[in-house]
C-alpha cells in the first residue's frame, strides 16, 4: 500500500478524528480511503447517467439539455 503524507484544514482534521472516535473507522487512513473508495463509486455513477444523457440527445428522443434531464431526475429521486 502506498503511503502518502497530506496537510488537512483544522476543521477536516477534528472531523476526521471525531469518526475514528466513534469506533466506526480504525483510523484516519481507513476513513479517508473509504471516503475516496465512495467517490471513485460516485463518479462512475455521475460518468454512467452522463452517457445515457448524451446517447438521449444525440438520438433526437428529447429537446431537453443535459441540465433539465438532471434536474427532473434529481426532483423524481428526492420526492
Amino acid at each position: 500500500m502506498a503511503r502518502q503524507s497530506i496537510s488537512l484544514t483544522e476543521p477536516n482534521d477534528e472531523w476526521l478524528k471525531a469518526q475514528v472516535d466513534t469506533k466506526e473507522y480504525a483510523s484516519k487512513s481507513e476513513l479517508v480511503n473509504d471516503l475516496i473508495r465512495q467517490a471513485r463509486k460516485q463518479q462512475i455513477e455521475i460518468d454512467w447517467i452522463r452517457a445515457k444523457l448524451e446517447k438521449a440527445e444525440n438520438s433526437g428522443f428529447t429537446s431537453d439539455s443535459k441540465a433539465t434531464i438532471l434536474a427532473q431526475s434529481k426532483s423524481l429521486l428526492h420526492g
